[in-house]
């Protein structure tokens, strides 16, 4: 097969894609590279990648419908993992436009590429910011999600419904997967896990939102990148009308205040704390129901929040001040 993978530069792009390329996959990877947090960190991804048998990448906004489609002209594509997307949910308040070009317009470029070239199975990233204001816990993938509380989490609402008009329109095997909180080695340095290890390392305070009253159902990289690739192997069919959705995360929530406690022993070094309020569109708590996931694709997350952290710190005492 030869898989697209958009978003290769990125955190779980990269990952994926080493993943596919172990078992003897060939892939196109894609990715524009952009700033959004530092470019160091996505090219020194892609350096692990580059040398590996089976992978090509190209530079390239997927915005940008008619560069894409030049490109992937015969290509031979036979799936698609769609995993490129403006991410954040602060910086959607600040930039909105970015949000709108890479989420709405990317994605539908994805998809038009999905139909023209008629792949077997198209996978996409949407993201636990889709349920926004529901308070109905654990959630699950049947639970209304018309209150999003970001603009990030309404590109992704917006994301699910482009793919099941598609998904109707055209007979287009469709999978969406809701990711919670997805941490680890090779991360994202926008995420609390990383800004508050590198405030601590430099004896910064970090501020710790709504009192610390806040609960995340972390989910380790590895898990994630088990659960994409079981759902690209099992494509829906027409009894599903072409397109699912599942929720991946760890069905463990946690307080984040045993986060930074687990931070703080990994470290040796004690936080210095800065309680403060909740901040424009967050959420107070995330909790994956994964019953659907688990019946349907064998997923099932191993890696404890303790693991991970451990594994995550280990890494970034490996690479001091490389992405800075």
């Amino acid at each position: 097969m030869t898989i697209l993978v958009t978003g290769a530069a990125g955190f779980i792009g990269s990952y994926v894609s080493h993943a596919l390329l172990g078992r003897g996959e060939t892939i196109i990877g894609l990715d524009n590279v952009n700033d959004y947090y530092p470019c160091s960190l996505k090219r020194a991804r892609l350096a692990r990648l580059e040398p590996e048998a089976g992978f090509t990448f190209h530079e390239i906004d997927i915005a940008d419908y008619e560069a894409l489609s030049s490109l992937l002209n015969n290509a031979g594509v036979t799936s698609i993992i769609h995993l490129a997307a403006q991410a954040g949910v602060r910086y959607s308040i600040e930039n909105p436009f970015a949000y709108g070009r890479s989420n709405l317009m990317g994605h539908l470029s994805i998809l038009e590429i999905a139909r023209r070239m008629e792949v077997a199975h198209l996978v996409y990233a949407s993201s636990s910011s889709i349920y926004g204001a529901n308070t109905e816990i654990p959630f699950a993938e049947d639970h209304k999600t018309d209150k999003p509380v970001s603009l990030y989490g309404a590109t992704k609402k917006a994301d699910e419904l482009m793919s099941s008009s598609y998904a109707r329109l055209y007979s287009l095997p469709l999978t969406g997967l809701r990711f919670f909180t997805v941490y680890g080695p090779w991360g994202r340095p926008d995420m609390a896990y990383w800004i508050f290890t590198e405030k601590m390392l430099k004896g910064a305070p970090i501020q710790i939102f709504n009192h610390g009253h806040m609960g995340r159902d972390f989910t380790f990289i590895d898990d994630i990148v088990d659960g994409v690739l079981a759902a690209h192997d099992t494509p829906p069919g027409a009894d599903e009308v072409f397109h699912r959705v599942y929720n991946l995360g760890n069905d463990r929530p946690e307080k984040l205040m045993t986060l930074i406690a687990l931070l703080e022993k990994e470290l040796g070094i004690e936080a210095k704390k800065e309680m403060t309020g909740m901040q424009a569109g967050d959420v107070e708590q995330t909790w994956a129901d994964i019953s659907n996931a688990r019946r349907d694709l064998g997923y099932q997350p191993k890696v404890t929040l303790a693991e991970g952290v451990a594994k995550f710190i280990k890494w970034r005492r490996s690479i001091p001040k490389a992405f800075e």
